[in-house]
Order: C-alpha cells, then sequence, then structure tokens
C-alpha cells in the first residue's frame, strides 16, 4: 500500500520548503520531494533561489562591491590603500560556502520539524496520487490528501543564442567565471542582467548590455528608472535600448552578436555572453494527463486567488502560477496554502509585494508606479526626497538617489513607493508595512525616525505627499 501524507510538496526551493515546514508546524503529515543535486552530486534543498539565484548571487554582489569600494571610494574616507587586488577564487569559494550553509541548514529544519524529505523527481497522478522516482530510477507512488506544486522556474532560452559552454551561459553559467572576462555582453536588461553585469563589471569587464525593449525598467516607475540609467552609465555599464539580437557565432573562446537597433544592423564581440531575458514556470514531466490541473496560455499552472488549482485539493505556488517570480512571494503563498489545508484563515495581499534590484545603488518598489496611475485616470500626489539632503547617507558617502511615495489625492492611502539608492530593499520594506496596516502618507509622516538614519528619507517623502516636508522646499499645489 502507497505511503499517505495530510500534505506532499513537489519542489523544495523557498516557496516549497517553507509551505512544508509550515504544513509540518500546523501538525500535518508532511513530505517534500526535491530534485535538486549540487555540483558535488549531493541531494540538497532550497531550489533556485539558494543554490544558483538569489543568494549566490548577493554574495558576488557584496564582495565585488567591497572591492569596488576598496579601489575607487575609500580614499574620500582618508583610507588609502595601494595595489587592491580580487582573488575570484577565493571569491567562488566564499559563495559556495553561503551556499552550502544555507541548503543544509534547510535540511535541518526539515529534520526538526518532522519533513519527510524524498530525493528525486515527483509527478502529479490523478487522485492526488503523486508518482516519485529516485536519482536511482526507482519509482514508487505516494497518497495526499493535499498536493502543493513549487517547482519553480527555469532560464529561457532563445534561439539567436543557444547556450555553448564557456562562451555562452545563462544565469548560473554566470556566477563562476573563473576570472573576469575582458568583454561580456549580456542580453537582457532586467534584474538578473543588471545585477550579474554589475558583479563583473566591478571586477574590470568591459560590459555591454543589449535590451530590445526601448524604454528601460519598464515596470519601474519611470523616474527612478532615469536615475538608474544616469547611474548605470557613471559605472560605464553601456545599456543599448531596442536592441534585438538575431545571431551569435562562436569561434574559440570568443563570441560575435549579430543585433539591429535603430541606426540598422550591427555586430559586437565579446569573450562571454550571458543570456539573462528571464525565466519561465518549469513544468516538464510534473502532470499527467489525467490529474486535472491546467495551464493558461502563458504556460503557467492555473490557480485562484487562494492558489488552488483546478484539481480539488492540488495547489501551486510561486515562480509556477501568474505574478511575480520573486522568492518571497513563493514564500508567503507556500504559508498561505499550508494554514488553508489546515483549515486556518489566510491570504497573500498581493498589492503589497516589493520587488528590488541589487545593483548599486538598490533599487525597490512597491505597489502602484506613477506611470500605472495616470494610465488608469487616478488623481493622487507625490512625494520625494533626494538621499543627497540626508546626513546619514552624506556620512556614509551615498548620496544618489531618492525615496518617492505616492497617495490617493482624496483618501491619502498610500498607493504606492519607490526608492533607488542606499537600502532601498529595506527602506521600502517600511513603506510595505504602512501599506498592508492601511496607513495614509499623514500617518506615515507622523511617526518618529531615528536620527540620524536612511530611513528618514522615508519620513521626508511621506511628509512631501501632502506638501509638509521639513528638509527641502515643497511643490505649491495647483
Amino acid at each position: 500500500m502507497a505511503e499517505k501524507f495530510d500534505v506532499i510538496v513537489i519542489g523544495g526551493g523557498p516557496g516549497g520548503y517553507v509551505a512544508a515546514i509550515r504544513a509540518a508546524q500546523l501538525g500535518l503529515k508532511t513530505a517534500c520531494v526535491e530534485k535538486w543535486l549540487n555540483k558535488d552530486g549531493k541531494s540538497v534543498l532550497g531550489g533556485t533561489c539558494l543554490n544558483v539565484g538569489c543568494m549566490p548571487s548577493k554574495a558576488l554582489l557584496d564582495s565585488s562591491h567591497k572591492y569596488e569600494d576598496a579601489k575607487h571610494t575609500y580614499d574620500v574616507h582618508g583610507i588609502n590603500i595601494k595595489d587592491v587586488s580580487m582573488d575570484v577564487s577565493t571569491m567562488l569559494a566564499r559563495k559556495d560556502q553561503i551556499v552550502k550553509n544555507l541548503t543544509s541548514g534547510v535540511a535541518t529544519l526539515f529534520k526538526a520539524n518532522g519533513v519527510t524529505w524524498f530525493e528525486g523527481v515527483g509527478k502529479l497522478l490523478a487522485g492526488k496520487k503523486v508518482e516519485f522516482t529516485n536519482h536511482a530510477g526507482k519509482s514508487e507512488v505516494l497518497e495526499a490528501e493535499n498536493v502543493i506544486l513549487a517547482t519553480g522556474s527555469v532560464p529561457v532560452e532563445i534561439p539567436p543564442a543557444p547556450l555553448t559552454e564557456g562562451v555562452i551561459v545563462d544565469s548560473t553559467g554566470a556566477l563562476d567565471f573563473a576570472e573576469a572576462p575582458k568583454r561580456l555582453g549580456v542580453i537582457g536588461a532586467g534584474v538578473i542582467g543588471l545585477e550579474l553585469g554589475s558583479v563583473w563589471n566591478r571586477l574590470g569587464s568591459e560590459v555591454t548590455v543589449l535590451e530590445a525593449q526601448d524604454k528601460f525598467l519598464h515596470l519601474v516607475d519611470q523616474q527612478v528608472a532615469k536615475e538608474a540609467a544616469k547611474q548605470f552609465k557613471k559605472q560605464n555599464i553601456d545599456v543599448r535600448l531596442g536592441a534585438r539580437v538575431m545571431g551569435t557565432e562562436v569561434k574559440g573562446k570568443e563570441v560575435t552578436v549579430s543585433f539591429t537597433d535603430s541606426e540598422g544592423e550591427k555586430t559586437i564581440t565579446f569573450d562571454k555572453l550571458i543570456v539573462a531575458v528571464g525565466r519561465r514556470p518549469y513544468t516538464e514531466n510534473l502532470l499527467s494527463g489525467d490529474c486535472g490541473v491546467n495551464l493558461d496560455e502563458r504556460g503557467f499552472i492555473f490557480v485562484n486567488d487562494r492558489c488552488a488549482t483546478d484539481a480539488p485539493g492540488v495547489y501551486a505556488i510561486g515562480d509556477v502560477v501568474r505574478g511575480p517570480m520573486l522568492a518571497h512571494k513563493a514564500s508567503e503563498e507556500g504559508v498561505m496554502v499550508a494554514e488553508r489545508i489546515a483549515n486556518h484563515k489566510a491570504q497573500v495581499n498581493y498589492d503589497c509585494i516589493p520587488s528590488v534590484i541589487y545593483t548599486h545603488p538598490e533599487i525597490a518598489w512597491v505597489g502602484k508606479s506613477e506611470e500605472e496611475l495616470k494610465a488608469s485616470g487616478d488623481k493622487y500626489n507625490v512625494g520625494s526626497f533626494p538621499f543627497a539632503a540626508i546626513g546619514r547617507a552624506m556620512a556614509a558617502n551615498e548620496t544618489a538617489g531618492f525615496v518617492k511615495i505616492i497617495a490617493d489625492a482624496e483618501t491619502d492611502r498610500i498607493l504606492g513607493a519607490s526608492v533607488i539608492g542606499p537600502s532601498a530593499g529595506d527602506l521600502v520594506q517600511q513603506v510595505v508595512i504602512a501599506m498592508e496596516f492601511g496607513s495614509s502618507a499623514e500617518d506615515l509622516g507622523m511617526m518618529v525616525f531615528s536620527h540620524p538614519t536612511l530611513s528618514e528619507a522615508v519620513h521626508e517623502a511621506a511628509l512631501g505627499v501632502n506638501g509638509h516636508a521639513i528638509h527641502k522646499a515643497n511643490r505649491k499645489r495647483k
């Protein structure tokens, strides 16, 4: 007889492992199926985020930023360092150790919470059955009262630039360059492309980013996008908009890219090329034809606002369903589903999910942008405040960028916020909390913020929504 569980989760990334842990905490007999093998061929948890995504990329971003600071900005503090160099192998080893610590930590949490880990591949069958196949190829059928699909996403590949080992790589390959390539090309000026381009640019690569869109960071508030473009230009990252890649030719250890832009057909040669044009939901061999789960027209698993699929008792979360492909969104969906299975009330406020680009300066946003509100015809007020007028930012020599907060013109309820500057990812979270509680800009402006801190920019931007900013001149209201 097949082993039966209250909950089986297929996928052990930030959505899946969190769902499994929370389900187990709620007293449900829980299993998680995860197939990931690390570089050493060892089964690990954590999915893309912990193994080849969020965490290793942030490790490289942090290391490369410290090197950049030591080389170019410490002198303003009176710190003079000669002959600064980067040992790339040490940087990569540190990155790998962080990944190991994190993935082993999840395995420890599984043991502590009583989650059964099946190391291998899971496939959903009819009747909430899961076919599990281990890495040796042996299969068995597991049964569950509830199944959560959390298989995540994989990089999108494009025909004009097929991956070629050592020359044309995806985001995973770009985490392990043995040295900084002299000429680095990046296809795609999204989050992944800009972050990875930044890492190797700081280490000496001449970085050219080819972006098919005519608008830079089209999902971001365009005032922020304009400032970001200015900062990347200062860093000598060459972002070319409207550049559509037509083909690539690999010769030896270099690749020539053919593309078109407003001036016509062009070619450019690189030593390495990163393809970072986005990610797609990973559903290969996940669903049997009679399991009752349906996909939408874009290949995502179709779910309602509570992440339930068309098959009773089957749920899907994270990158494999609609919405932004963000680890924290997946985690919150995992908690919501686990709690709803246990008959607890739970929901995710999709209007309050922040996004962050971990370049320097950081870029973060939540809620509506000014462009979205203009398009919908909604009336709103805007407050913004530059880090150049914040004492703590001056002391840290981090004065680029600003905070921008938008509120409803009638109710003053905060509708969105954007930050470009130091610690943007942490600062935008303050506005996320305010929005979750339905705060007005006035509410946020009345709160006491520590001085001197970077967060005072949030305070002043909130005050500025209604023309009450203290440390800058306020615009006259019409």
